[in-house]
């Protein structure tokens, strides 16, 4: 009889364990409220409010340690995708079209964030899984992969050590891969520290002396067709600027429009009898596509001052168009102008998608720059806050390197 209730126990016990292959409860619950903490997160940090940056560094945490592979993938996707939340709907505005195209875009911006991070995520504890997520944030920072690398935990240096420079984002990198340790805590008390402080003292970039923004709200009209009564109304608004001090006044991306001879003469000359010199955004057009450029005009001259090094993928940036043997395309430099020179100050320039971006940013201020400018054309983004993340980014980066900022944006 003892031998038979022996084997009978056995059996009820092994019944009542789970297998492999049947996960507990417990578990079941942790990544599902890993899943919705990093969902949380995304959305929380990128919502558009610069002090909520911070936010973003427990990030690596919930990607460390996630209990497997295929749960971190989750993880990164919910955070991403949340991070990312209204893009389709600024898809629509864009093309007027099904949003599907917006969720299709989100949903491949998403796979490579993921594929990244589920790819070199590490079970083990140490310095594997620290280098892991110290590469996979290098990966997602610069081409090819950083093309579509924004919510980049890595932004918040400037929030949590405004005025430190290089030394900020060195300490931010050291927090966050710490936040893949079992010293995570630690990590973010410390953060926690920096970020209270920066909350108590945190003040909104200026510009600098001299110089300043224009901002328009012309929606979809802007730089759309040749535009005679647009343009004169802008220099009006250029000139007005002139006569309240100002020297240098940027304009948004677009806000020349096609740029031709015909144009270059127009500006020129509404700017005849000042000493006013106007930073606009146009683009020039040749065969092979076109660049997205800002223009630098004065009474005495015009002259291309920047080419964007990122456009927009997919919208903007069309890559196979040249692959297929056709035209049309907006150019992308990647690595070139990282700075250019107006009005005798060194100029980091920005348009519009670049400020979602870490490499674009990072490339000019490793020239030692002046002043950072950011213009978007963003009627696009109405109903969403995509161009308050633009704002905030550009104020990030600007308070980090302890640089005068100069925004334009078209609404």
């Amino acid at each position: 009889m003892i031998p038979a209730i022996s084997a009978r126990s056995r059996h009820r016990a092994f019944s009542a364990s789970p297998g492999p292959c049947s996960p507990s409860v417990p578990s079941v619950w942790r990544a599902a409220a890993t899943v919705v903490a990093a969902a949380a997160v995304g959305a929380a940090a990128w919502c558009g409010h610069a002090l909520a940056l911070p936010l973003a560094c427990a990030f690596p945490t919930l990607w460390a340690f996630a209990p497997s592979r295929s749960i971190s993938a989750v993880v990164s996707a919910a955070y991403f995708l949340a991070a990312s939340r209204t893009l389709p709907q600024s898809v629509f505005n864009f093309y007027g079209t099904d949003l599907g195209v917006g969720i299709a875009l989100c949903i491949g911006a998403a796979a490579i964030f993921v594929l990244v991070h589920a790819v070199l995520w590490q079970s083990r504890p140490g310095w594997g899984r620290v280098l892991c997520f110290a590469l996979a944030t290098i990966l997602m920072s610069v081409p090819p992969f950083g093309i579509v690398g924004w919510a980049q935990p890595i932004t918040a240096a400037g929030v949590l050590f405004p005025g430190w420079g290089w030394w900020g984002l060195g300490a931010t990198a050291a927090i966050l891969v710490a936040m893949t340790t079992g010293a995570w805590l630690v990590a973010a008390l410390v953060a926690a520290s920096f970020w209270a402080w920066s909350a108590a003292h945190w003040i909104v970039p200026s510009q600098p002396g001299g110089w300043v923004g224009l901002d328009t709200k012309l929606g979809s009209a802007l730089g759309r067709a040749p535009d005679l009564a647009q343009s004169q109304a802008l220099l009006q608004r250029v000139r007005e600027a002139g006569a309240a001090g100002a020297r240098v006044v940027v304009l948004p991306e677009s806000a020349a429009g096609l740029w031709t001879p015909t144009t270059s003469g127009l500006w020129m000359e509404g700017l005849r009898g000042s000493d006013i010199t106007v930073i606009a955004g146009a683009a020039i057009v040749d065969r092979e596509g076109y660049d997205n450029a800002m223009m630098e005009v004065s009474a005495s001259r015009a002259r291309r001052l920047y080419g964007e090094r990122m456009p927009v993928p997919v919208s903007m940036w069309q890559p196979w168009l040249a692959w297929t043997g056709q035209g049309g395309g907006a150019r992308a430099s990647f690595f070139a102008n990282p700075l250019v020179e107006s009005a005798r100050r060194r100029v980091a320039p920005l348009i519009c998608y670049e400020q979602l971006l870490v490499w674009p940013v990072l490339q000019s201020m490793l020239h030692s720059p002046d002043v950072l400018v950011a213009v978007g054309n963003d009627w696009w983004t109405a109903g969403t806050n995509v161009l308050a993340i633009q704002r905030v980014s550009t104020q990030a980066w600007a308070r980090l390197f302890a640089l005068p900022l100069v925004l334009s944006f078209n609404t």
